[in-house]
């Protein structure tokens, strides 16, 4: 447990070697500038054609959105956080019962990406992760300290999980597509736990990367998550009450490349520890995602072979967790090059 970042580096002057990011990935010594173009769409305005318009609009530039006036209480999202700042600021036996080596299973406790010995440097931050979906199969592995983590972190998720059900249904109609089943489509939490940092120059909280589920709904209230756009990293700016919506690599393929997963990594800052709660709503683990016929034609051919997420995730690990490597890997070739 000694490992985890939060119990340990508000000591330090200089950042540990294992931690310095090669310099070609370094976010250096200026913060990519925030961009005031990624769209903030209100859940609550205009009907339901124009709101499914600016998502598909969105998806289709950015591979990102934000959403506010989402129906998810500005109280619940505060506790969340909260919450999950009491969790890393436990001591650090409060935590040892969560740490494991595995953090693919259950509940656990880890830092940087889990991957302990394979990764070419260490990501500066602390994972909590565990599935919620259905509650009542999981709640019993939730932390039972702090106090109040079960009794906050259980409804948060269930409003969570309304809410990519909502968003998701949007994309499909957007899409053309029929109504999609959810019932067996899960939801996985992390709190990430970012520590203040030596040298945010030289380290990153997260690689750049794509997600390789649906969407994830992500919660910031701290500047930290950026975008990869037309050649540059651009910053993603924590609104009040917002969720941030990236689109992941398994909805890019469902539309068969109509629509963009996002590109994006997390930078560190040295002034203050930064919360994160990130929502992964994944598919059934035995679907087959492939491009949706009606969205193949002869002129517009499948851009993507299909797989299952246990390939994918045997590629990905494979390829060292590059996402971009395994992204090439599933393009139909005759597409990839034109």
């Amino acid at each position: 447990m000694a490992n985890l970042l939060s119990s340990w580096s508000s000591d330090l002057d200089s950042l540990p070697e294992k931690y310095i990011v090669p310099e070609e990935k370094r976010p250096g010594a200026l913060l990519a500038p925030v961009s005031k173009d990624i769209p903030a769409i209100d859940l609550s305005e205009g009907d339901r054609a124009s709101i499914i318009q600016k998502i598909m609009i969105a998806s289709q530039e950015f591979g990102f959105f934000q959403v506010i006036n989402h129906g998810v209480s500005e109280k619940l999202m505060i506790d969340a956080v909260n919450v999950g700042k009491e969790f890393f600021s436990m001591p650090a036996e409060e935590m040892e019962n969560f740490a494991a080596k595995d953090p693919r299973k259950g509940c656990k406790v880890y830092t940087g990406s889990g991957n302990y010995g394979s990764d070419d440097f260490g990501l500066w931050r602390d994972t909590l992760q565990h599935p919620c979906h259905p509650l009542e199969k999981w709640t019993n592995i939730f932390p039972d300290k702090p106090a109040g983590y079960r009794g906050t972190i259980g409804p948060y998720t269930v409003e969570v999980r309304k809410l990519g059900i909502r968003i998701l249904d949007m994309i499909y109609e957007g899409l053309g597509l029929t109504e999609e089943n959810y019932d067996y489509h899960d939801l996985l939490l992390m709190i990430h736990n970012y520590p203040a940092c030596p040298d945010p120059s030289s380290a990153l909280g997260v690689s750049g990367h794509r997600d390789a589920n649906l969407i994830t709904i992500i919660q910031q209230d701290i500047y930290g998550l950026q975008l990869f756009k037309d050649g540059q990293w651009i910053g993603v700016e924590p609104l009040p009450n917002a969720f941030g919506i990236p689109i992941s690599f398994s909805m890019e393929v469902i539309s068969n490349g109509k629509l963009r997963s996002a590109v994006h990594r997390v930078v560190t800052n040295s002034a203050c520890f930064r919360t994160s709660l990130v929502n992964f709503f994944n598919s059934p683990s035995d679907r087959l995602i492939e491009p949706v016929k009606s969205l193949v034609s002869p002129s517009n051919p499948p851009a993507f072979r299909a797989f299952h997420m246990k390939e994918y995730l045997e590629v990905l690990f494979g390829n060292n967790s590059d996402s971009e490597v395994t992204a090439e890997y599933f393009k139909i070739k005759s597409q990839a090059s034109k």
